[in-house]
């Protein structure tokens, strides 16, 4: 059950983290390593940009493990690694403010879309999330990601992004919807913003 796998990687992460502040090296390397490919996608769907993704990623990797002393638990581990990566990110993105982005290339971009919640994984309809992604509002992009593919709820995403949650609320409502038009199909009809978790 996803909800029992859920609690037990919580409850891993839970003895890596304490391993790792106390000075287990192999711990902390075994941490990092379960969330590398979740922070790299989200990283990578905020920027759009593979070069700035795997910076932001090392920067945000960087940036929990000078933390992690500070880590009280209070949050899944997860939780508080995404909300590193998007602060890292949103700073990354004030640094280059309106600098030109390549496109992602291909062979990359469909990895980390096969765990896009609301969103079928087939070829096709990942290079089209892609790419109506891409087109996104800034804003709105953010939200949608923070949500379906990092999956932090609505009280965490208001937090990293500064915003009230009925903020939060509406960019994730309107970029689906906007997705939803250029997608051509219903997609985040599986969860609807009312049903905080």
């Amino acid at each position: 059950m996803a909800t029992d796998a859920g609690a037990m990687s919580n409850a891993d992460d839970r003895a890596l983290v304490a391993a790792a502040q106390s000075g287990d090296r192999r711990a902390l390397d075994q941490l990092l390593r379960r969330h590398y490919d979740r922070v790299y996608a989200v990283c990578r769907r905020i920027l759009h940009h593979d070069a700035d993704a795997a910076d932001a990623t090392q920067d945000a990797l960087l940036a929990a493990v000078r933390a992690l002393g500070s880590f009280d638990g209070n949050a899944a581990f997860g939780t508080w690694m995404y909300r590193i990566a998007t602060n890292t990110c949103l700073d990354q993105l004030r640094r280059r403010k309106r600098r030109p982005t390549a496109p992602l290339d291909e062979t990359v971009m469909l990895s980390d879309l096969v765990e896009t919640r609301p969103f079928d994984s087939t070829v096709v309809d990942q290079m089209a999330v892609q790419a109506a992604l891409e087109r996104l509002p800034e804003d709105f992009r953010l939200a949608v990601v923070l949500r379906d593919v990092a999956d932090l709820d609505y009280d965490t995403i208001a937090d990293t992004l500064g915003v009230p949650i009925g903020t939060v609320r509406s960019r994730i409502a309107r970029g689906r919807a906007i997705l939803a038009k250029e997608l051509g199909n219903q997609i985040g009809t599986s969860e609807h913003p009312t049903n905080q978790p």
